[in-house]
């Protein structure tokens, strides 16, 4: 079974997204297509309107092949916005500073473990916020655990 492929709704960080496209670790890159892929093809991968404002910044300025705004945007279109279905409410950056305060995340950081509790996930994949952890009943997995 592949991670795109255990029950309920999981969130993906940016990180996710950028491995689908970095040449330097193939594994990491074919991993994490096959997570998107599953997440639009099963609607059950969520990512916010953040992940969006990061992927696309990085994309444009910080790949080591930078996308062109044209391919950007169908991107955007084909990926990115079918998966964006959380939208912060202004409770929503109060509830990031609690979490702030329980874990010593930083305040985007919390922003996404926020995103994910709101949208009701029950995993959040990032390679970045402590594989293994879970805040408020919400599973850390790190997809990429163990590849190169």
């Amino acid at each position: 079974m592949s991670v795109a492929d255990e029950p309920g709704l999981f969130f993906m960080d940016t990180n996710v997204l950028v491995y689908g496209f970095d040449s330097t670790a193939p594994r990491k890159k074919e991993l994490a297509r096959q997570l998107i892929a599953g997440a639009l093809a099963a609607r059950n991968g969520i990512i916010s309107t953040q992940v969006v404002q990061e992927f696309v910044s990085l994309a444009l300025r910080r790949f080591a092949q930078p996308m062109n705004v044209t391919e950007c945007r169908v991107y955007l279109q084909a990926t990115l916005l079918p998966l964006c279905q959380y939208f912060p409410s202004l409770s929503s950056y109060d509830r990031a500073l609690l979490i702030v305060q329980e874990t010593g995340y930083h305040f985007y950081d919390a922003l996404i473990v926020t995103a994910a509790l709101e949208s009701g996930c029950r995993t959040l994949y990032s390679e970045d916020l402590q594989h293994g952890r879970t805040i408020q009943g919400l599973s850390i997995v790190n997809p990429f655990l163990g590849l190169p």
